[in-house]
């Protein structure tokens, strides 16, 4: 199946009306914070001479750091209007971008015969696909890892939802970041915890090692503390 056209709209309005600035979309963090720390603990299973795909890779952030850990990297995103984003963002850097829905298994199909089995960096995309679209996002890694590359997903917890109610009943309301997520009518934190690593074992993918950590956002509560959203992450191998 293919995503609905809400959903795809949805994030094509987020996008859309989402600045260059760093820092403007709630998860753009700095990668020192994400994908930093992410690369050590893929990089202990994963050959750094194969490329990297960013699923869900937005405006490129995270993408462009990746860039400088392994051979290549590519970030595909649903949004057009991210990509285009990620384009602008990469001037000279060694990366790629090109829109994708993960849910379209020919287009993966294809991106995984050009650039041979890869690596996978995919962060807080499952939790936030349509519940019938999730299946086959994970069957997507499996598909772009293949036998020999690895992959890093990391999704929210149950725990995320919790803070976030919390961020929405700040006395002023949501926090401006946080607003315009539920205007365009995104669902963060929108899976169960099971659900996750049971996606990904019926997707054929082996779970090489795991833990807890949190996603660091780009909004604070109005006492100044950042908001941090649980989550849980998975390197993964092909079964």
């Amino acid at each position: 199946m293919n995503v609905s056209d809400n959903y795809r709209t949805a994030w094509e309005s987020y996008w859309r009306e989402t600045s260059d600035a760093r820092g403007e979309a709630i998860w753009d963090a700095d990668p020192s914070l994400t994908a930093a720390p992410h690369s050590e603990l893929l990089l202990l299973h994963a050959d750094p001479k194969r490329p990297i795909v960013d699923l869900g890779c937005g405006n490129g952030t995270q993408t462009r750091y990746l860039a400088t850990r392994f051979a290549r990297a590519v970030g595909v995103d649903l949004s057009h209007a991210a990509v285009e984003h990620a384009r602008r963002a990469a001037h000279d850097d060694d990366v790629e971008f090109q829109q994708l829905d993960l849910t379209d298994a020919d287009a993966v199909r294809a991106l995984h015969q050009r650039l041979g089995d890869s690596n996978v960096y995919m962060r807080a995309v499952i939790h936030q696909s349509e519940p019938a679209a999730r299946p086959a996002v994970a069957a997507a890694v499996a598909e772009i890892i293949g036998i020999e590359g690895r992959a890093f997903v990391v999704e929210l917890t149950s725990g995320s939802r919790d803070v976030l109610r919390r961020a929405a009943a700040e006395p002023a309301g949501p926090p401006p970041k946080l607003r315009r997520v539920f205007h365009h009518g995104l669902k963060p934190a929108d899976a169960a915890d099971d659900e996750i690593p049971r996606l990904l074992a019926e997707a054929g993918l082996t779970v090489l090692d795991e833990g807890e950590t949190t996603l660091p956002q780009t909004e604070y509560l109005t006492d100044g503390t950042r908001i941090d959203l649980p989550a849980r992450w998975f390197v993964l191998a092909g079964a």
